[in-house]
């Protein structure tokens, strides 16, 4: 199979040794986070200190307040936010120049080192694309996405309201392709943490919420097991999610880390890897219950990516 287009399904999160070592630190090139949508820069700073003191990794997060995505509301006077056909500039100025800040600062401390790794939680992770496209790429060795919402939803579906005013579509159609090359990666992080259901329907059972972290399963797993295991009749919660999944692939009964349906996660071209288990935020997440993407156990298996 070719790497470009593989998958991977984790659902262990068992340590390494080499990775969980003291010892086995060293220094890496510098990774700049990029912050979701409505985050702001100290929800990362747990993320950035284990990947600096475990990893040996110097990481920058791009600075960020909630008050700073207030900004957004600028596009509110331009006609193609009613259209349907927004475009991130100028509207997303304001997060590209932060980013590029925090990109610099971040080969301030490369110690040699002329690429850097960018990590874009959630929206972060497509902004890291216009980003790219905007700024260049030969700085960057590494795109990796966490619970990212990459693709537009589908034009058409009844109830289904574009959330990004067309900024998606714009990404898709002229952001440069994922690869997966030596010089650069594209890595793509999904979870699995609760499967959505549809509105209507009785609501007598729990929803189906992924906690087995025990085995390691094939993609064809994965695929038989969202299409079989969904109970019968679904609670509030898993109704609620679901039209939140809906609003993103344009379909409720899905699985996902919460926020972002798997499904939107991935990327044709990239390294796609999905974890059971996983929570969409670091807002609301609890290492021992609830992880997010960058709680420390989950962080072991996707950092090797960092470091390579």
């Amino acid at each position: 199979m070719d790497v470009a287009s593989s998958y991977i399904s984790q659902q262990s999160f068992n340590p390494s040794p080499l990775l969980s070592s003291s010892n086995s630190i060293s220094v890496h090139r510098p990774a700049v986070i990029l912050p979701g949508l409505g985050n702001n820069s100290g929800d990362y700073q747990s993320l950035k200190q284990t990947l600096n003191d475990k990893y040996g990794i110097s990481a920058v997060v791009a600075k960020v307040s909630r008050l700073d995505w207030l900004r957004n509301a600028a596009g509110l006077v331009d006609p193609n936010y009613w259209r349907g056909t927004l475009q991130p500039k100028p509207v997303l100025d304001w997060y590209l120049e932060r980013v590029e800040e925090a990109v610099q600062e971040a080969k301030e401390s490369a110690n040699g080192f002329e690429t850097v790794s960018l990590v874009g939680h959630s929206a972060g992770g497509w902004l890291a694309r216009v980003y790219m496209q905007e700024f260049g790429y030969s700085h960057v060795s590494l795109l990796l996405t966490l619970g990212t919402p990459h693709l537009p939803p589908p034009k058409g579906v009844q109830g289904v309201i574009d959330q990004t005013r067309g900024l998606l579509h714009y990404v898709q159609q002229h952001c440069s392709k994922p690869v997966y090359t030596p010089q650069l990666k594209y890595v793509c992080v999904a979870g699995r943490y609760i499967k959505g259901a549809r509105l209507f329907g009785n609501s007598d059972v729990e929803p189906v919420v992924s906690t087995d972290t025990s085995q390691l399963v094939s993609e064809a797993a994965v695929l038989n097991t969202t299409a079989t295991t969904s109970p019968p009749n679904a609670t509030l919660r898993a109704r609620f999610v679901g039209q939140g999944y809906k609003q993103v692939c344009g379909q409720a009964d899905v699985w996902g880390d919460g926020v972002v349906p798997e499904v939107s996660a991935h990327l044709e071209g990239a390294l796609n890897i999905c974890f059971d288990g996983v929570y969409h935020s670091p807002v609301g997440a609890d290492d021992a219950t609830r992880p997010w993407y960058g709680s420390p156990h989950v962080l072991e298996q996707w950092v090797q990516h960092l470091l390579d």
